[in-house]
């Protein structure tokens, strides 16, 4: 074990994060300089370029953390199997709470709008793309995202802040985090996106209760992040829906995003407190 990597863990959380986080972005910074560079060659402007881009970017990112995260764990914390402290032990359970999580997650967004469906606030159309397509791809990318953000936030973030903050602190520091990470973007869309700040929140606070729920194994949390981003992904790319504009937007979603509306802030809300359930009853 390096001594001086190992003397960071008597230093304050905020050192501990800004120490890790520049880390990454020394080593990460050139090769995505390289694949921009690349993509401005190949006529960056066009959507197929941006969206390889972005993919190959952040996949990147994600390789790079997956690395770097195990020196951190094993040099800074002496922790022997980094990922499975993290929560992702290849159990039978912690798979099928991650499946579990898929479909309940992907059940309750679709019930959101069938729930707007019923009421007439959208209107049904049919998709845009052929549903196996639709299916898979929305697949792939939820689970990606679920995957990718639930290790960092409520694996390795989640782990940080316990070491210096109480239970209580750790919760509501992990859900307020990962909503303002979510706003690293140009001021215009910052102000655009802000009614989904609490929404975000209400996410947040509920994965940790998720994690918690299930004596800290990540499947859970992985499966239900998934699968409501699975369930959005199915209805605005298949573009299954159009809005009839009988209520205001506030109440669906501003923009057509359902994390700024009533609607979708009332179903994360009622997600949450079943997830507190759960999660005070395993402490028992």
């Amino acid at each position: 074990m390096n001594p001086k990597l190992r003397e960071l863990a008597g230093y304050p959380v905020p050192i501990r994060l800004g120490a890790f986080i520049l880390a990454l972005a020394v080593v990460w910074l050139p090769f995505a300089a390289i694949l921009y560079g690349a993509a401005r060659r190949l006529n960056g402007d066009s959507p197929e370029v941006e969206n390889a881009l972005t993919i190959a970017v952040m996949g990147l990112l994600l390789i790079e953390f997956l690395i770097g995260v195990r020196y951190w764990a094993r040099g800074v914390h002496g922790i022997s199997h980094p990922l499975k402290h993290y929560g992702l032990g290849g159990s039978r359970q912690n798979a099928q709470e991650l499946f579990g999580g898929l479909g309940l997650g992907m059940s309750l967004t679709l019930s959101l709008f069938a729930l707007q469906g019923l009421f007439g606030w959208v209107a049904w159309q049919s998709a845009s793309l052929p549903l196996p397509q639709l299916l898979a791809e929305g697949f792939l990318s939820a689970l990606g995202i679920g995957f990718a953000e639930e290790l960092v936030f409520r694996g390795w973030l989640l782990d940080e802040l316990r070491y210096d903050y109480r239970p209580g602190q750790v919760l509501w520091g992990n859900a307020l985090i990962f909503a303002v990470l979510h706003f690293l973007k140009p001021l215009a869309e910052i102000l655009q996106s802000l009614p989904t700040f609490g929404s975000l929140v209400v996410l947040g606070l509920t994965l940790v209760w998720a994690k918690r729920a299930t004596r800290d194994r990540l499947g859970l949390s992985i499966g239900l992040h998934a699968g409501l981003v699975w369930g959005y992904y199915i209805i605005n790319v298949g573009q299954l829906i159009q809005y009839t504009d009988r209520v205001p937007s506030w109440v669906t979603g501003i923009d057509g995003n359902p994390l700024a509306g009533v609607m979708g802030f009332g179903f994360l809300i009622a997600i949450a407190l079943a997830m507190q359930k759960w999660a005070s009853l395993s402490l028992h």
